[in-house]
């Protein structure tokens, strides 16, 4: 009987993007997690955030523990240029692209379908929907050019609301359930391309982009938000 080997999880060799890799105001939020996860298993990785200084902190991060190599890039996903220079600068740095988390997502505005400004409804759509299929364009034609078994893998972040609803505003649990559609679309269609696409619908996590700024989530707003969740808690993105 042929002995089955156990899979290395080690990503030594392979290059990742993050986009949303910055957490504002400070602390850990989904996409710093995940550059710091994928450093952490020998992964180069180009962190991407709207803002440099927040991109550049987590590259400190990855440097102080000790981890692989990453380097911080300044990138709007919304702009197809900055989406292509995005692009180009992993490959120019790193030879290659392996990994695209897809992390970038706002709130958006607050309203039910009654309520909501519309202008500011399409905003939303366009940062949490179409920036991921920007970037999916301008990245795969480079996983394509890889050799092996696979080409590449995909990572959409979605959320749980985007699978349930329950939310009081109309635009997020909208613009997360497109994107669980929106992978099974891009996994249909590059399959054959030997590229992986998956999405990752996370509970209820207290993150800097949900306490932080002058919108920040209220107590009793986190209070209903914990409530609606099937355990009635909350995680983070440190444990």
């Amino acid at each position: 009987m042929e002995e089955l080997s156990r899979p290395t999880r080690s990503l030594k060799g392979r290059v990742a993007i993050v986009t949303g890799a910055g957490a504002a105001p400070g602390g850990i939020g989904n996409g710093r997690a995940a550059a710091v996860l994928l450093a952490e298993a020998d992964c180069s990785v180009v962190c991407v955030d709207l803002k440099q200084n927040l991109a550049q902190d987590t590259v400190d991060l990855i440097e102080k523990e000790g981890l692989g190599a990453a380097v911080a890039v300044q990138g709007d996903v919304t702009s197809a240029v900055d989406c292509e220079r995005i692009a180009n600068t992993a490959v120019t740095k790193y030879g290659r692209i392996d990994i695209l988390v897809n992390n970038v997502g706002i709130l958006g505005p607050k309203g039910t379908a009654v309520e909501v400004d519309m202008e500011s409804f399409m905003e939303g759509l366009r940062v949490n929907v179409a920036s991921m299929v920007q970037m999916a364009k301008h990245v795969i034609p480079r996983m394509v050019a890889n050799e092996g078994q696979w080409a590449g893998s995909i990572v959409n972040m979605s959320s749980v609301a985007g699978l349930r609803g329950g939310t009081p505003n109309i635009l997020y649990p909208t613009s997360k359930g497109a994107i669980v559609n929106m992978t099974r679309a891009m996994a249909s269609n590059h399959g054959k391309d030997r590229i992986r696409v998956n999405c990752v619908c996370p509970g209820m996590v207290y993150t800097p982009m949900v306490y932080g700024g002058d919108s920040g989530m209220q107590e009793r707003e986190r209070e209903a938000r914990r409530q609606r969740s099937l355990l009635k808690t909350e995680g983070n993105a440190t444990n």
